[in-house]
C-alpha cells in the first residue's frame, strides 16, 4: 500500500446560524490511495459536497473547521489563500454541480479553457487554445473548434458540464472531487464523460472522490462507496460489498428505492419513511432511529460508532450483525415487508383532486379529458452572427424544427432526447420565453404565439387568481383535501 494522496482524519465543520450550530460533518474519516475513486453517496443534506468544499478551503465565513486534512502529505487545514490556489486546479482539481456559476458569460469558452492551462504551465496560449480544444473533444463537445469560439449561454446545459470537466482535467490533477458530474447529462453523454474521467484516471494514476446521488454511477465508476448521513459516514466498504452484502439499514434503504426495469410487474418504490433530522442540536442516539424499522432500545441513547464488520467494511448499526444474510436481489430487504409499520406511514404520493373524487376513474377506457394545450409545427431557429467591428448573420442554429403534440388533462409528457437536442428550447418557446420562428401554441383555446409580453402577463396573472380562487374553494368544501 503506497502513501495515501489525500488523508482525512477527525473532520468536523460546523455552521453557525441564528438557530444553533449546524453541525454537518461530524469526525470524518477515509483516506484516497492513487488511482482509487471513492464514491460518496447519501441523501441531500448529509454533509456530502461539504466534505469536498471542506477539502478545497471554499467554505462560507461563518464555517468552523477542526481536524486534518493532508494532500500528498500537506495539511490543507488552516492555509492562507494564496497557498490554496495554488492548489486548487493543480493538485487538486473540483468539478462543480452548477456549471454555469464557474463559466463566466463575458469570455468564449475555449478561451475560459485555455487560460486554465497557460496560467499553470509554462506554455504559449497558442498552444494552450489547442489543448482546450482537445480536451472539449475528448468529453464530447461536438465541433469543438467551432464550439470553443462560442460564450456559455449558448451550450446547452449538459454541455456546459462537460466544459467544466474539461477545465478540471486541463493540468492533469492528481486528485479529481466531481460533485454531482453528470447531472445534467443525459444517459449516452454520461456514459463518455465517465470514460474519460475513468481515462483520466488510468494515465495519470489521480484519485477520484465522486459524490452523487445515482447509485448505478457509483456502481460502475467506484472502487470504494461511503455512505454519509446525518453529516457522518455510516457505512464504508468496496463497491461490491456495499451492494451485494450491506451492513447498514439505511444503505439497504437507499437500494429498496432504486428503480427497477428486469423485475415483473409493477411494483411501487420502497421509499425511505420520514425525513433526515436537523443537524442543529441532535437529539441523543442513532441519528437513523426515527426511520428506522429495527431500531430498539439501545438506539435511543447511543449513537453507533463506525467499527469494522468484514474486510475493508465497516457500518455504524446496532444490529449490523443481523443483517448478515439479508439478500438484496429485490434491492428490498425483508424487515421492509414484515417491519411493524403500515403503509399509512409512508408518504403517499401526491394525487390530483379530480382523481381523488373518482372522476378520472368515471372517465369511459380510452377516452381522456378535455385538451389544454395544442403545439403544431412548432420551430425556434437562432442566428449566427459573425463579422468583427460590426456583426452580422451569417447562418442559423435549427435548435427546434416542426414539433408538435397536444396535452391534456391529468396527462404527463415526457421530453426526452440527448443534451443539445431540443428539449429546454421546447419548453421554453412553448411558455414564450423565447419567441417562436414559426407555428402555433395554443393554450385552453387561444393562440399564444404572437402575443405581446403584457397579453400574456396579463393572461398568467388571470389564471393564476383563477386558480387560487378555485383551491380556495376546494380547502373550504372539503377540510381533508390537500392538493
Amino acid at each position: 500500500m503506497t502513501e495515501p494522496l489525500l488523508e482525512v482524519t477527525d473532520l468536523s465543520v460546523g455552521f453557525q446560524t441564528r438557530e444553533g450550530q449546524v453541525r454537518a460533518i461530524r469526525n470524518l474519516n477515509f483516506t484516497l490511495q492513487p488511482g482509487e475513486t471513492l464514491g460518496i453517496v447519501g441523501e441531500s443534506g448529509s454533509g456530502k459536497s461539504t466534505v469536498a468544499l471542506s477539502i478545497l478551503g471554499l467554505l462560507p465565513k461563518n464555517a468552523r473547521v477542526t481536524g486534518s486534512v493532508r494532500a500528498k502529505g500537506r495539511e490543507l487545514i488552516g492555509l492562507s489563500e494564496q497557498s490554496l490556489s495554488q492548489v486548487r486546479g493543480g493538485t487538486i482539481a473540483y468539478i462543480p454541480q452548477d456549471p454555469l456559476s464557474s463559466l463566466n458569460p463575458a469570455f468564449r469558452v475555449g478561451w475560459q479553457v485555455a487560460e486554465a492551462i497557460w496560467t499553470r504551465q509554462d506554455v504559449s496560449k497558442e498552444k494552450a487554445h489547442k489543448r482546450a480544444v482537445e480536451l472539449l473533444e475528448l468529453v464530447g463537445i461536438p465541433n469543438a473548434a467551432d464550439r470553443a469560439e462560442r460564450y456559455p449561454h449558448e451550450f446547452s446545459g449538459g454541455m456546459r458540464q462537460r466544459v467544466v470537466i474539461a477545465m478540471a482535467m486541463a493540468n492533469e490533477p492528481s486528485i479529481i472531487l466531481a460533485d454531482e458530474p453528470t447531472t445534467a447529462l443525459d444517459v449516452t453523454i454520461q456514459a463518455q464523460v465517465l470514460e474519460a474521467l475513468r481515462a483520466a484516471r488510468d494515465q495519470t494514476q489521480a484519485a477520484v472522490i465522486l459524490i452523487t446521488h445515482d447509485l448505478g454511477v457509483v456502481a460502475g465508476m467506484a472502487d470504494r462507496v461511503m455512505v454519509m448521513y446525518a453529516g457522518k459516514a455510516v457505512e464504508t466498504a468496496p463497491s461490491d460489498d456495499v451492494f451485494y452484502q450491506p451492513r447498514m439499514p439505511y444503505t439497504l434503504g437507499l437500494l429498496g428505492s432504486l428503480p427497477r426495469l428486469d423485475v415483473d410487474g409493477e411494483g411501487r418504490l420502497r421509499p425511505i419513511p420520514g425525513s433526515p433530522p436537523s443537524l442543529v442540536n441532535m437529539a441523543p442516539g442513532c441519528p437513523f432511529r426515527p426511520r428506522c424499522p429495527l431500531a430498539f432500545d439501545r438506539c435511543e441513547t447511543e449513537e453507533p460508532a463506525l467499527e469494522p464488520v468484514g474486510v475493508e467494511h465497516s457500518a455504524a448499526c446496532h444490529r449490523s450483525a443481523e443483517l448478515v444474510d439479508v439478500g438484496i436481489e429485490l434491492y428490498a430487504p425483508t424487515w421492509v415487508d414484515t417491519a411493524d409499520f403500515s403503509d399509512a406511514q409512508v408518504p403517499e404520493p401526491v394525487v390530483l383532486a379530480a382523481e381523488r373524487n373518482g372522476a378520472a376513474a368515471a372517465r369511459p377506457d380510452g377516452e381522456r379529458a378535455g385538451r389544454v394545450m395544442e403545439v403544431t409545427n412548432l420551430v425556434k431557429h437562432f442566428p449566427i452572427r459573425g463579422g468583427g467591428l460590426i456583426r452580422h448573420q451569417v447562418g442559423e442554429a435549427h435548435a427546434v424544427c416542426g414539433v408538435s403534440f397536444d396535452l391534456h388533462r391529468h396527462e404527463t409528457l415526457g421530453l426526452v432526447g440527448e443534451s443539445g437536442c431540443g428539449k429546454s428550447t421546447t419548453a421554453r418557446t412553448v411558455l414564450q420565453l423565447l419567441k417562436a420562428t414559426s407555428g402555433s401554441v395554443r393554450f385552453e383555446g387561444q393562440e399564444l404565439v404572437g402575443r405581446s409580453r403584457r397579453e400574456l402577463r396579463c393572461r398568467s396573472t388571470a389564471r393564476f387568481i383563477a386558480v387560487r380562487a378555485r383551491n380556495a374553494s376546494a380547502f373550504r368544501t372539503s377540510p381533508t383535501l390537500r392538493v
